[in-house]
């Protein structure tokens, strides 16, 4: 018998999302279970798509997507493609911005020594619909005081 969690006893609240297919092949993104952040995006390509060795190629998804005001579309790596093909994201994250509206495509890059092929309908990344905020940026002359300072790249220690 399987071992099941409960998680906090919700359901997850769920936002509408505009989703425009610009090709008939086009594949809706979705999610592989219940709670997962990322909802996966799907290559919309003709045919094999080669990506060489240590090449970034722009893969379509043949999608098109209006986020809500304050919201951001982040492309991330899936797990799965990125340890067993050595393709991710050539920028680590992508960023749909909520008042872009062409086609999402994802910066693959081979970071294998071997060339890679991507098929019709393969997943190739994940988007997380993420709230973020404006800052509006003020000059100053000082800055408030803090225990770290200016210790950045390891200055809080290796453990």
């Amino acid at each position: 018998m399987k071992n099941s969690v409960k998680l906090f006893g919700s359901k997850i609240k769920k936002m509408r999302v505009g989703i425009k297919k610009l090709s008939s092949k086009a594949i809706l993104p979705s999610y592989g279970s219940e709670y997962a952040a990322g909802a996966d995006l799907y290559a919309c390509v003709d045919e094999e798509l080669n990506i060489n060795p240590h090449e970034t190629v722009l893969v379509p998804t043949g999608l098109a997507v209006e986020l809500p005001l304050g919201f951001a579309g982040l492309i991330y790596a899936r797990s799965g493609l990125a340890t067993k093909k050595g393709l991710a994201p050539a920028n680590k994250v992508g960023v749909v911005d909520c008042d872009y509206r062409g086609e999402v495509k994802v910066a693959l890059h081979n970071h294998s020594s071997v060339p890679q092929t991507v098929v019709a309908g393969e997943r190739i990344a994940q988007l997380v619909i993420t709230p973020y905020l404006t800052a509006e940026f003020v000059e100053s002359d000082e800055l408030s005081e803090t225990v770290r300072g200016a210790g950045g790249f390891g200055s809080t220690g290796t453990k």
